[in-house]
């Protein structure tokens, strides 16, 4: 515990090190956010600067050399494929930036990115993990799905990276649920290591440890009103951390639980993409994500985001007790 503390602490204190850095390049390469023209509200944050990511992303650059060693494969893929993520969000972010419009990566070439990263997370954990085991919320066991774990990690993996990425909508909203996310999947893997081993526990939690510090320095410039955005490089890194940590740990159905709002915002996105469709025009939100209908009802920022996090608390909380 005092070394998980003594981490976050030293993470914090980088990320608050190396922002100004980070604001400084941004500014210089003038990368500011071009607002989507149908969030007609948000066009007072065009010009905002993006990639901040790189605020919570070096931290764990600068800790990676530390914690990775040879009989750590899990901790290096975490590491390496939010690397990976990272840099496609960053392509993404750059030809944005460049092209000055909100338009970055052609949605295939997103899709070949993300899924060829999954692939290869995807192999490697079976490799690692060939029982496939996955602990079982609310029933407390562990049960073994073999080669099936192959497919299931592809599919977490791709859909949590692009519901974070979604979720990243509302000053603060994907940094709070993220950072809240981390904390209560570190407290759900020490609780369930009392049950079995989680391997790799101690670096799985140096990675929660720096991420959270970082996290934390970041919102101090992206809560409302924000200073700077994540960008895909920040959301997508955040989503390959949350996916990995969670699977290789075991619990990668609490994603479903401790993850609720992460499933919100791709629900309601895909159910109103669908509707539209289906309907020729019709929609059952007034804008999708979620927190943009929120939005379009009235709600502040802060409110939203102060939802977003009450509920993720709440099932953090209902995980917990299940398993005291």
């Amino acid at each position: 515990m005092q070394k998980t503390v003594i981490y976050f602490l030293a993470a914090f204190a980088a990320a608050l090190i190396v922002s100004p850095f980070v604001f400084w390049v941004l500014r210089k390469k003038r990368a500011g956010q071009t607002v989507l023209h149908y969030v007609e509200w948000h066009k007072t944050k065009t010009g905002t600067p993006t990639m901040g990511g790189f605020i919570f992303i070096i931290p764990m650059v600068i800790v990676s050399g530390i914690i990775l060693r040879k009989n750590t494969p899990l901790s290096l893929i975490i590491i390496l494929s939010s690397f990976g993520y990272a840099i496609l969000g960053f392509l993404d972010d750059f030809i944005k930036i460049k092209s000055k419009r909100n338009l970055g990566l052609r949605a295939y070439q997103k899709i070949i990115g993300q899924g060829g990263i999954a692939i290869l997370v995807s192999v490697f954990y079976f490799l690692a993990n060939p029982d496939g085991r996955i602990f079982i919320p609310f029933f407390n066991i562990f049960a073994d799905f073999g080669w099936t774990i192959l497919p299931l990690t592809f599919i977490i993996m791709i859909a949590t990276t692009n519901s974070v990425n979604l979720t990243d909508g509302v000053d603060g909203l994907a940094g709070s649920v993220s950072f809240l996310y981390f904390i209560f999947l570190g407290i759900l893997m020490f609780l369930v290591s009392k049950l079995a081993p989680v391997p790799e526990l101690s670096q799985f939690m140096i990675i929660l440890a720096v991420t959270c510090g970082g996290l934390l320095c970041f919102l101090l410039f992206n809560t409302n009103k924000a200073k700077v955005f994540m960008g895909d490089t920040g959301s997508l890194y955040l989503g390959s951390l949350i996916a990995t940590l969670s699977v290789f740990s075991f619990l990668g159905f609490y994603l479903l639980i401790l993850g609720i709002m992460f499933v919100v915002s791709a629900i309601s996105d895909i159910i109103q993409v669908a509707y539209f469709k289906k309907t020729k025009g019709k929609r059952v939100f007034l804008m999708a994500p979620f927190h943009h209908h929120l939005e379009k009802k009235g709600w502040t920022e802060a409110k939203i985001v102060l939802l977003y996090c009450a509920i993720t608390i709440l099932a953090g909380m209902i995980c917990i007790v299940t398993l005291i």
